[in-house]
């Protein structure tokens, strides 16, 4: 193991926090495409550039737990950094990303991706609640309280 129990869920929790705060960048951006505040070409180069990042943030995370031996975890974890690669494998050769200014108001492509993204967000909530409940579930693995024969607690 490379870290402490506590010490992965911290790491975790900042790197699940900081996906939803690129998650929420991403539902700004898509809105303000929607509502013509911003061109096409601006919002894909704008959401292109994070996809790579987003997915390297998530598997990181995913061997971490790997290593630590948390399968269950890495379970849950697996098919969203399956999805999120599938997202950027899926780019066909024509276009410059998950985020394309040539389709992403044809048929429906714009619903789609803020669709995709109110998904992620929603997922990526329910673990930064789940990996806070672990982060205090370690905290307390044990008895962190020194007690004596007669249970008073001493600080």
């Amino acid at each position: 193991m490379i870290f402490s129990e506590p010490c992965l869920f911290v790491l975790a929790l900042i790197d699940t926090g900081a996906i939803l705060f690129l998650l929420i960048y991403f539902v700004i951006t898509l809105s303000d495409l929607e509502c013509d505040y911003l061109n096409a070409q601006q919002c894909c180069s704008k959401l292109n550039q994070w996809m790579l990042p987003k997915l390297i943030a998530h598997t990181f995370l995913s061997c971490l737990l790997l290593m630590h031996g948390h399968w269950i975890l890495v379970l849950l974890n697996l098919p969203m950094a399956l999805w999120c690669a599938y997202e950027i494998i899926k780019v066909p050769s024509g276009n410059l990303g998950v985020f394309d200014p040539t389709e992403i108001h044809n048929r429906g492509q714009l619903k789609i991706h803020m669709r995709d993204c109110m998904i992620h967000l929603g997922y990526y909530l329910l673990f930064f609640f789940l990996y806070l409940y672990c982060l205090i579930i370690a905290f307390l693995k044990g008895d962190p309280l020194n007690r004596d024969e007669e249970d008073e607690v001493i600080f």
